[in-house]
């Protein structure tokens, strides 16, 4: 079965939702794996080759766009480094941030190869807007407080560095829900405990650009995955 759901397919394009735990295309950070959304996409191509125009993280669930020949693969890729597309995604995180924001922090370069952890790395400027959607307040003492708040926020990237959306929300202390290394362990624990697996609450829901081919102005969006909408749940009861 083919874990892709298919959202948009013409002759230049094929937008896909990816699930988490999937990997975009073959990583060495993960030589072990053998399923890759590329290959899958693949299968919805009628075996045809297609090109993967950006990446989600493995543990990041949503939108994802392929190009089915390497002239549009080349177009969007270049819309995508002068920032003519734009990427929307929402993110359940730790404690209540401010209605909306922008978070200007620079980011230094995380390398893929482990050969280079110790290297230094080069610093880059990073930007990312955000908007807060829903806060809740559940009666559970997870850390000092008798209760724990959370919210759902909507973040629109500026910039595409790697880990850009985990790393800024813990840099003004919002830690996305799930995040392993960005994260707080004692609430991805309880989420997880409560819902029977855990996840990184972190989803693709739109995209905006130009055709590679006409130039028409194209909108993708997917609702998030089941299992990020169960977690959701804790929202039903807004403060």
């Amino acid at each position: 079965m083919n874990p892709l759901a298919l959202l948009y397919r013409d002759e230049a394009l094929l937008v896909v939702h990816k699930p988490a735990g999937l990997l975009v295309h073959r990583s060495p950070i993960d030589r072990h794996e053998t399923e890759f959304a590329l290959q899958y996409a693949r299968a919805l191509n009628d075996g045809d080759h297609v090109y993967p125009v950006h990446r989600l993280d493995r543990p990041t669930s949503g939108v994802l766009v392929f190009a089915r020949d390497r002239e549009a693969a080349r177009k969007l890729g270049q819309a995508m480094m002068s920032g003519e597309v734009s990427k929307t995604y929402r993110a359940m995180v730790r404690g209540w941030p401010a209605d909306n924001g922008v978070i200007d922090h620079p980011l230094r370069e995380e390398p893929e190869d482990r050969r280079l952890k110790g290297v230094e790395q080069p610093v880059r400027e990073a930007r990312t807007r955000f908007r807060t959607l829903a806060r809740t307040e559940i009666p559970v003492a997870i850390e000092r407080y008798a209760t724990s708040r959370y919210a759902l926020v909507e973040l629109y990237p500026e910039t595409g560095r790697k880990h850009q959306l985990r790393r800024h929300m813990k840099h003004i202390s919002h830690p996305i829900i799930g995040d392993a290394n960005h994260g707080r362990g004692r609430h991805n624990r309880y989420f997880a405990e409560r819902f029977g697996e855990g996840r990184l609450m972190l989803a693709a829901t739109r995209i905006e650009f130009a055709h590679p081919d006409t130039g028409a102005a194209i909108a993708i969006q997917a609702e998030p995955e089941s299992s990020f909408q169960q977690v959701l749940s804790v929202f039903q009861c807004r403060n």
